[in-house]
């Protein structure tokens, strides 16, 4: 079937834009390689997250890390789940009564739930996993049980090739409350020291929105720390919302540190990072400057946010670079908009050419098609 005229000029004049704005082919990473494709929660677009199953999709689609985020159960034993909370991702409400539900605060939000802190791992590998996020298949619901992180780690060493694993402490200072200070963060730099001693060069990145926890593995192992940078403030065109309060790294909240995640992407706060970070990890709309001009780009009829004008870089690449900071950037998604692009290939490969080390993408196929596309 032949492209119609109209559409081949379209992708002709993408492709313009995108040269345009990163400076031709160049791609600026911080050493001057490829990109690095991160499976986020492994391939979770095609199999439910933080699953082995999900893992191995993402290890077969290319993905050079895979990422287990991590929460603690009532013995003490690392567990890949997103959040403590056992309710949206697995069958727990079908096995267990209502009793075992609690209700603790979690980053002072007061939360009713099924949490893993409550379930021993014996209980937590009767459970399977499910799809929690709308619109994506269930046929695999019920399928697959709840790995731990010595199951993640043996799964990547055992690829064939080199995977690393870029786990994410989950809820610091929550679960400091229930097990004691720093407890997870040495049970985690304990397990991998094991599998890959203490080297910075490892195939591993730590990564966590909280700070204080941070600070305390730097002086713990010489293994890459990764600043997270979240945001619900901040605005298509990548400035920030006027109206406060912004979002904080819960310590920060807790010890009355009144400095915001935007604040750490200043200049004195990439200073800041970079005392104990080797990158930082900020949502997308802090990297790339988009405007709304009322041009329907996609020809959909409606006026949306994949219809937004690239206008490029922030400067947050850039000038995390200067210092040293590689810049890995989440999450691109198949079928989630696209913050300006309607084709999630063309996003990421936008997004490469501007510099960024590191994409986290559900489906990471889609970002290794896009690398290719350099």
């Amino acid at each position: 079937m032949h492209t119609p005229l109209w559409r081949a000029l379209a992708l002709a004049a993408a492709a313009l834009v995108l040269q345009a704005c990163s400076g031709g082919d160049t791609v600026t990473t911080l050493d001057g390689g490829p990109t690095l494709v991160i499976g986020h929660r492994g391939a979770s677009g095609l199999r439910p997250e933080h699953t082995l199953a999900s893992y191995q999709r993402a290890i077969d689609d290319g993905a050079d890390f895979i990422e287990p985020d991590l929460v603690l159960t009532a013995d003490g034993e690392m567990i890949a789940r997103h959040e403590p909370m056992l309710d949206s991702t697995t069958d727990v409400a079908d096995k267990f009564p209502a009793s075992r539900m609690r209700t603790r605060l979690v980053d002072g939000v007061e939360t009713t739930a099924y949490f893993a802190g409550d379930f021993t791992l014996a209980e937590i590998k009767t459970l399977r996993a499910r799809q929690s996020r709308a619109g994506r298949s269930t046929a695999y619901d019920g399928l697959y049980e709840i790995p731990t992180l010595a199951e993640v780690i043996a799964l990547a060493q055992g690829a064939g090739r080199t995977v690393g694993i870029y786990p994410e402490i989950k809820h610091s200072t929550f679960h400091a409350g229930l097990f004691g200070v720093n407890v997870f963060e040495d049970k985690l730099v304990e397990a991998l020291h094991t599998a890959w001693g203490n080297r910075a060069d490892a195939p591993v990145y730590i990564q966590s929105f909280e700070v204080s926890n941070l600070q305390y593995l730097r002086t713990r192992t010489a293994m890459r720390l990764v600043q997270l940078i979240d945001a619900d403030d901040v605005k298509a065109d990548g400035s920030m919302s006027l109206v406060a309060p912004y979002r904080q790294p819960y310590d920060f909240v807790v010890k009355g540190d009144p400095r915001t995640f935007a604040d750490l992407l200043s200049d004195q706060g990439l200073d800041f990072v970079k005392g104990y970070a080797d990158a930082v990890g900020p949502w997308k709309p802090y990297l790339v400057k988009t405007v709304d001009d009322g041009t329907d780009r996609d020809g959909d009829g409606q006026l949306t946010i994949n219809d937004r004008r690239l206008v490029g870089s922030t400067g947050v690449i850039e000038r995390a670079h200067q210092r040293g900071l590689r810049v890995h950037t989440w999450t691109f998604r198949n079928d989630a908009s696209g913050y300006g692009f309607s084709d999630p290939q063309q996003e990421m490969t936008y997004y490469m050419q501007l510099g960024v080390d590191g994409v986290f993408t559900d489906f990471p196929a889609t970002g290794v098609a896009a690398r290719k596309a350099l």
